[in-house]
């Protein structure tokens, strides 16, 4: 695939997708628009946010997390089904964006901070596992070394091949170790000491999620999912019901959200 003569496709903008966004739940309310209501309302944070990078990038990763739900590593199930979860996700959006807003992006706008980012053993996660590890001796184990090395030639040869899927997933894997040391406490706010791969990952995203979003929104058949906690509304008990209420909705939760989401959520 050939993406550097091809002129660059403006990302996506907010009001652009929050008009595509009310014009689909002018149709139907469905969980998979509340996904979308969710990752709109933390996209808009995060471009509120400034010059803080820390929470622009924490505001992004929430909203794309909103929009794939689905566990990156924190759910009930196994890390290798997580990841091939994942990594059909990425199939999927590459496979599904007609425009190649991603490609152009990966390729023509940074394929620098890429090289950068995967190249940045501090956002590897076999790294912390190490240092989290010592030996009894107090000494730090060096088979992160080998799993790195292995992680770049795959990238190297992704790169080579302008191979869109596997860079983004490997680009998201990076991204998601960074989410990790800010959400979990592992990092001071505006540090220097990690500020290139904030102010990078901050960047990314803010390019990527609309042009992910865009293309969801282009196919939401193909993007359903239950959202994570979705709305469930306080139902009075019957005894204490008003004749004039109606009875409690008696639907699924996915039904149930799908309906009631006009609340903020």
């Amino acid at each position: 695939m050939n993406t550097k003569t091809t002129p660059i496709a403006p990302t996506p903008t907010l009001a652009t997708l929050s008009a595509r966004h009310q014009a689909q739940i002018a149709q139907q309310r469905t969980p998979f628009t509340l996904r979308i209501h969710r990752a709109l309302s933390w996209l808009k944070r995060a471009e509120a946010a400034g010059e803080d990078d820390d929470v622009a990038f924490i505001c992004l990763w929430i909203g794309f997390n909103a929009a794939y739900a689905q566990d990156l590593g924190e759910g009930g199930g196994t890390a290798a089904s997580e990841r091939q979860t994942f990594r059909n996700f990425m199939a999927d959006l590459c496979a599904l964006d007609g425009d190649k807003a991603l490609a152009k992006l990966v390729w023509q706008v940074f394929p620098g901070p890429i090289r950068v980012l995967l190249n940045n053993h501090y956002v590897f996660q076999p790294f912390w596992d190490a240092h989290s590890n010592p030996r009894s001796d107090g000494s730090i184990p060096d088979h992160w070394r080998e799993a790195f090395d292995e992680a770049r030639q795959r990238v190297h040869r992704a790169l080579a091949q302008q191979d869109t899927e596997r860079v983004l997933y490997e680009v998201f894997v990076r991204l998601y170790t960074l989410r990790n040391q800010l959400m979990h406490g592992g990092a001071t706010w505006n540090s220097t000491v990690n500020r290139a791969q904030v102010r990078d990952g901050r960047a990314l995203l803010a390019r990527l999620l609309p042009a992910m979003l865009g293309v969801m929104m282009n196919h939401p058949a193909r993007f359903e999912g239950r959202p994570f906690y979705p709305v469930v509304p306080d139902a009075p008990s019957p005894a204490k019901r008003s004749p004039l209420q109606s009875p409690p909705f008696k639907g699924t939760a996915a039904d149930r959200c799908g309906r009631l989401y006009h609340l903020k959520c």
